[in-house]
């Protein structure tokens, strides 16, 4: 209600608003702003390529220009959710994600099991819900989950880690996701998602001797897994002799070679390559490092691979100054998740590993794995946000942060005590000094020998009063 004041002639007095409370910005380091950049110049690039990529093959199939940015318009509409998603999860509280870890989980082994009975096939994978132009592949959200959870698991019991016995729980769902997997059968999703847990566990800090283990268990299962089934031997084999079968299983690697070779130095041009003209299948998924290569050479395949290894730099460098385990963990997984997608595309493409159908993060035309990768950006985002937020409110890193409030607490009470000296006495207090010289006449002078480097030392104290 307005106020009358008699001092201004009875006039209304309203009382005055104060201005609205500008949220103060938080701080970025320089890594945050190093993995953003380098997210961007991925994404970016692999929009020009997509659709350098893509558009020859539609201008020859439909005899016009009309639709040749098909996949472009596709990349762009997928770029914008995925960033939306990044934002919203690079700010959101960690704790919380933490917390619904389990239920993502789930539902990503909830589709796993659906898609068997329910998906379409495609490319011989039946991996894959198609519902109109919405197309959700469970198997590529099963790499982030299990990354998540193993950030989850270990940073609640680091106890764990003792021994491959002790990591049973997350290996034997590990085990049974990959067995989901090959059942579609899509083995390149499940290499990938056993090369992040590995990760995932040396970075939570497994001993190497179990880790050993675990990587000779799983690659002898992997080998023979590979020669029992007709199709991975094949791979296998035409990864090892190319030439062997120039026109059928070797046909992809050799015109992969081609491209790279065609490129020489400094290549032919944006958009005048010729491999990607059917003779590259799939140039715009799997493919497109070729494709640079012949665009680009040698120089523009040089670029590429030093902006993912700024993108390596900026997460293994958040995740080395996470403020706590949980933050760690999960940045180098997930920062170990992009990497080894993405070095075995490249691999792949230069002849120098099997042929297993992975797009190269950011770059490639893939809806599912764009979204996914995005969504994985965020998150180390938000632990590179977390670190900075906690200096910025007076937190220290871990290795300092015992010793800093050690110093903190010595300071309060020195603090308090020349406040107390300082202070008048009062009735009650000048009485209790009475009393307690009247008990102990040798009161004082203890007390100023403990004061002034006496037998009880400040450091004998000091380290008492913190570890309490």
């Amino acid at each position: 209600m307005p106020t009358r004041s008699p001092a201004r002639g009875g006039k209304s007095v309203l009382p005055k608003k104060r201005p609205p409370r500008k949220k103060a910005k938080v701080p970025t380091s320089l890594e945050y702003n190093l993995l953003l950049t380098a997210t961007l110049i991925l994404l970016a690039g692999g929009a020009v390529m997509v659709f350098s990529a893509s558009s020859t093959t539609r201008i020859l199939s439909d005899g016009g220009l009309s639709d040749s940015a098909f996949y472009l318009k596709k990349t762009l509409i997928v770029a914008v959710i995925g960033l939306i998603l990044m934002h919203f999860v690079a700010r959101r509280n960690l704790s919380g994600i933490r917390d619904k870890t389990p239920l993502f989980v789930g539902l990503t082994l909830a589709g796993l099991m659906a898609v068997l009975v329910l998906g379409t096939a495609v490319n011989g994978t039946k991996g894959w819900f198609i519902a109109g132009p919405i197309q959700i592949q469970p198997a590529e959200f099963l790499k982030l989950a299990l990354v998540l959870y193993g950030a989850y698991f270990f940073a609640n019991r680091p106890d764990r880690l003792t021994s491959v016995r002790e990591m049973g729980p997350y290996l034997l769902l590990t085990a049974g996701a990959c067995a989901l997997v090959m059942l579609q059968p899509d083995m390149g999703t499940m290499m990938v998602a056993l090369f992040a847990v590995a990760i995932t566990l040396f970075a939570a800090g497994a001993r190497p001797r179990d880790l050993g283990l675990l990587a000779g268990g799983i690659a002898s299962l992997g080998l023979i897994m590979a020669l029992a089934a007709p199709y991975r031997r094949d791979r296998l084999l035409t990864f090892l002799n190319p030439d062997a079968d120039v026109t059928g299983s070797g046909f992809q690697i050799i015109q992969a070679k081609i491209a790279i070779g065609s490129g020489g130095f400094d290549g032919v041009g944006i958009g005048n390559g010729v491999q990607k003209a059917f003779y590259l299948p799939e140039a715009h998924t799997d493919m497109i490092s070729a494709v640079i290569g012949e665009e680009f050479g040698l120089l523009g395949f040089a670029v590429l691979i030093a902006v993912f290894g700024l993108f390596g730099y900026a997460g293994f460098r958040i995740a080395r100054s996470a403020k706590d385990d949980y933050g760690r963990i999960l940045a180098a997984g997930l920062t170990g998740l992009i990497l080894v997608q993405a070095s075995l595309n490249l691999y792949a493409v230069m002849g120098m590993a099997p042929l297993t159908g992975i797009p190269l993060p950011l770059v490639s035309y893939g809806n599912n794995s764009l979204i996914v990768t995005l969504m994985a950006v965020g998150l180390i985002l938000n632990v590179a946000r977390g670190g900075r937020l906690a200096a910025a409110r007076g937190g220290v890193p871990n290795h300092r942060r015992g010793q800093n409030a050690k110093l903190r607490l010595v300071e309060d009470h020195r603090d308090r005590s020349e406040r107390a000296a300082n202070r008048p006495p009062t009735r009650r207090t000048a009485r209790s000094a009475q009393g307690f010289k009247a008990q102990s006449p040798n009161a004082q002078s203890r007390h100023s020998g403990g004061r002034n480097g006496g037998s009880r030392s400040a450091g004998h104290g000091r380290s008492r009063r913190a570890s309490r």
